[in-house]
């Protein structure tokens, strides 16, 4: 039993899509099904995996705007991100305007998640954390099993999440990073929003904008 993983790049942004299922249960949660629904949908149906649950680490267009459509299509509910996300959540109509995306509704998923909440996907846990800073709601999601994370905009390969958007916190977001991402341990892949995989330890020893002298 374990908890695989696959990543579908969706959207003109080539926003990581990331599925995740359970091996033993073949049930499977979407995370940031930002567009590209179809494709996304026949690559699940084409593994034979049941999908349970889609799942938001925020609300940027990129992440969220398919996911309503692709949730009523699957007949699933939404969970995440935190509550102080919503802020843009109901800008999604607005977020497509600006960037040429097609149209999305405000959002408001069925459960919205906090630190500390865990979420399932099978038989396989995942932890919630709060990572605030790219925006206010921002969650990433934890599996100590299967040591991943699926870190939305938060931390990337040799980078960190934009802080220049409406309710962004540059200090905010070094804080997660440091206080609650560079405790996991070190052989944890990180799944970012964009670009390719990394590992916790490579980023503490590297990343220029959060790397710490004493890891290295």
């Amino acid at each position: 039993m374990a908890l695989k993983y696959h990543v579908i790049p969706v959207t003109p942004f080539a926003q990581n899509c990331s599925v995740l299922w359970c091996d033993a249960s073949r049930k499977a949660a979407i995370v940031d099904a930002g567009g590209d629904i179809d494709r996304i949908q026949a690559w699940v149906d084409g593994q034979g995996l049941a999908v349970e649950k889609l799942l938001l680490t925020h609300g940027h267009i990129d992440h969220a705007g398919g996911a309503a459509k692709l949730a009523e299509k699957l007949g699933v509910e939404i969970e995440g991100p935190q509550r102080a996300e919503s802020f843009w959540l109901d800008q999604l109509p607005t977020q497509g305007q600006m960037f040429g995306f097609p149209r999305s509704e405000p959002l408001t998923p069925q459960r919205w998640l906090e630190e500390g909440d865990a979420v399932t996907v099978g038989e396989e846990t995942l932890n919630v954390i709060h990572c605030p800073g790219h925006t206010p709601g921002h969650v990433v999601f934890h599996s100590p099993a299967a040591k991943v994370l699926v870190a939305g905009d938060v931390l990337f390969q040799g980078s960190i999440g934009r802080t220049d958007f409406p309710m962004g916190n540059h200090q905010q977001l070094i804080d997660a990073i440091q206080q609650k991402l560079f405790i996991l341990p070190d052989d944890t892949v990180v799944i970012p929003g964009h670009g390719p995989f990394t590992t916790i330890g490579a980023e503490k020893r590297g990343n220029p904008y959060v790397a710490d002298p004493r890891y290295r």
